[in-house]
């Protein structure tokens, strides 16, 4: 098995994807909105994918966080709230932030379920910081370390109700980036004592099934490499101090903060130690010369994958979807009755 997700280029597989993906046998897949025309469709795509493999069990992950990254969107899906609306109850009512954004949680993971899909890259649990760059901005749970640790893991309690694993991310932490890692690559030059309350939640959750990494440099850590393609990021702190032994991918590798080519930076990642290289755009040269130039998965990724993919099932969600938003609507609505 290669160890890498891999992207898909339209709304069916072509004659090529189908047989590159037959002998690449990747990890697995993610989904984005080129992919996503009807529910039909959608689900008849995650089976051919399926069918491809022999496998129920198949990581096909999507980015649906809520808020402004939300690749199954209305009218066709329900629309989700990013996560500093829960921020904003928090202040009122931990308890019911907690409780909204977990039924919030189950009944988006409820659409991937349905759709055949097995896994979201959310919670986000990046510390929002104030000045810094609006990448990450409302999409964050929180300015405060403990506030976001308890929002998240209402968010992974949500989805696997529904049997879609979460993803913790960007690890070791994104909420201090002054650009845009789509763009160009952001410095951290905060102390490594500073850096401790961006850990925090990656800390509190590294039971989580799997997770992701971001593109960013941190000079108290490793000034040469971002955290993605650092052995010292990836063994010493989030293997080590955070404690995480998930499913380890990398953020998106065709994102311009990482330089060479893109079979190149996957290589990087992976000998630094993630587990998993993550390439989004389908592009079928650039899958050719990732298989040719990663090891074949080994055993203890693929015991994390397995261990990912526990938390799946196809079997259809019992939650009811129409109650656990009726609920998240009902405790949001105390944040304006408070304005």
């Amino acid at each position: 098995m290669t160890p890498a997700i891999f992207g898909l280029s339209g709304l069916v597989l072509s004659a090529d994807e189908r047989a590159f993906f037959r002998e690449a046998d990747p990890a697995g897949y993610i989904i984005f909105g080129r992919n996503v025309e009807s529910r039909d469709q959608l689900r008849a795509l995650t089976d051919s994918l399926r069918e491809i493999h022999g496998r129920d069990r198949l990581l096909i992950t999507i980015d649906q966080e809520g808020g402004r990254v939300q690749r199954l969107k209305p009218p066709v899906w329900n629309a989700y709230p990013a996560g500093a609306v829960f921020d904003r109850l928090y202040d009122l009512a931990p308890a019911s932030a907690i409780e909204a954004a977990r039924a919030n949680a189950e009944a988006l993971a409820i659409d991937l379920a349905e759709a055949g899909i097995t896994c979201t890259h959310a919670p986000v649990l990046d510390v929002r910081c104030e000045g810094a760059h609006d990448v990450i901005g409302d999409r964050a749970l929180g300015h405060e370390p403990l506030r976001v640790a308890a929002l998240g893991r209402a968010v992974l309690d949500g989805l696997a109700r529904a049997g879609v694993a979460g993803t913790i991310k960007h690890m070791p932490g994104h909420g201090r980036s002054e650009c845009d890692t789509h763009k160009e690559m952001p410095t951290v030059t905060a102390s490594d004592e500073e850096l401790e309350r961006d850990i925090a939640p990656f800390r509190a959750l590294n039971n989580a099934p799997s997770g992701m990494t971001g593109h960013l440099k941190f000079t108290a850590w490793d000034s040469e490499h971002p955290a993605t393609q650092s052995p010292f990021i990836i063994s010493e702190i989030i293997r080590k101090r955070i404690g995480f032994d998930g499913l380890l991918m990398t953020d998106d590798l065709d994102m311009e903060a990482l330089s060479g080519t893109v079979p190149e930076r996957a290589e990087r990642a992976i000998a630094a130690g993630c587990d998993i290289a993550l390439n989004c755009w389908a592009k079928l040269d650039d899958m050719t010369g990732i298989c040719e130039r990663l090891p074949a998965m080994g055993a203890k990724t693929a015991e994390r994958l397995e261990r990912a993919l526990s938390f799946t099932r196809l079997d259809g969600a019992s939650g009811d979807q129409a109650a656990l938003i009726a609920k998240r609507d009902a405790l949001l609505a105390m944040v304006e009755a408070a304005a």
